[in-house]
């Protein structure tokens, strides 16, 4: 409880004025009418998210490009409908834990975005995929240390920074490039969303690490590199390999290494970067391992012609 209901933040207070003008309904603002075709080829339903699969270092044979192609937008959308649960979780605790009556307001209409993501992905599954995946494990293993964590600024460090940031990254690439108008519009409104729940956590968390203990800064070090270990995990489409009983060795080490999925990935890990410089969190520890294992590239990359199209400025 916090019985000093003013508040030392005036940039929360116009942060949630913004939020409460910013709503929006998941069954009245997305036309729900369209018919989603599942598993037709590209051509004949739009734009594809996933081009990479008909690289000639693929292990998705000719004849399976379509079903990759709705299988790899099927596992996307599913592990954006198991994130925002987790946001919802954890956000609830940040309600509960955050000090400030203003991080609290913020925090609380933030759930109720939350609440909406899980239920416009979850209707998008259930009513026109009718296709489900399990949580990705990275993911699985870093919400779970989050809702166990009783240290409010990691909670906002592992949500609001590095789940948020790849979140407001990935949707905004998603929009344009999803094959469907249902999924395209959901993804925009969402992002628009993470946009400002990225902002809760950096106007929070500012100046916070300049005046912590030295042991304090090593421990959310040491949390981050976990974090951004775990979620780099997450990109490897081991759930896909392993459903359409391709070879899952072949399968991640493509996913590694194909220029594409290099090019998507520093598009998604280029925005937490730019996050952890703004809070003084950005070491060269974690830059490191950016680039070297979140990143996974092989070489020095710098190309990415092919999401040209998908890119939005971050």
């Amino acid at each position: 409880m916090n019985w000093d209901y003013g508040t030392k933040f005036p940039r929360l207070s116009d942060l949630y004025e913004k939020n409460k003008v910013s709503q929006w309904n998941v069954s009245s603002d997305i036309d729900w009418n369209y018919d989603v075709k599942f598993g037709v080829p590209a051509d004949e339903h739009g734009r594809s998210m996933a081009p990479f699969a008909a690289s000639p270092d693929s292990p998705v044979p000719r004849e399976l490009w379509d079903v990759f192609r709705w299988e790899y937008q099927a596992w996307m959308v599913n592990q954006f409908l198991h994130g925002e649960q987790g946001a919802l979780l954890t956000t609830a605790r940040l309600v509960e834990t955050v000090p400030d009556m203003a991080a609290k307001f913020y925090a609380a209409s933030q759930v109720a975005d939350e609440a909406r993501h899980v239920e416009a992905y979850a209707r998008y599954i259930n009513e026109k995929l009718r296709v489900s995946y399990p949580i990705n494990h990275g993911l699985k293993a870093l919400l779970r240390d989050l809702l166990a964590d009783s240290r409010w600024d990691v909670v906002y460090l592992g949500m609001q920074v590095i789940v948020e940031g790849l979140a407001l990254a990935a949707t905004r690439i998603a929009s344009a490039g999803f094959s469907d108008p249902i999924i395209s519009a959901i993804t925009k409104m969402i992002a628009r969303d993470e946009a400002r729940h990225v902002s809760f956590g950096i106007i929070t968390l500012d100046g916070l690490y300049d005046e912590i203990s030295s042991q304090e800064f090593g421990e959310r070090e040491e949390f981050l590199l976990e974090a951004i270990h775990l979620m780099s995990q997450r990109f490897l489409l081991r759930e896909i390999w392993e459903k359409m009983d391709l070879d899952v060795a072949k399968g991640t080490y493509f996913a590694k290494t194909d220029p594409t999925m290099v090019s998507f990935r520093q598009l998604l890990f280029r925005k937490v970067i730019q996050i952890l410089r703004q809070i003084n969190l950005l070491t060269p520890k974690i830059r490191n391992l950016m680039l070297s294992e979140a990143l996974a590239l092989p070489q020095a990359f710098s190309g990415t012609a092919d999401l040209r199209s998908l890119r939005e400025p971050l």
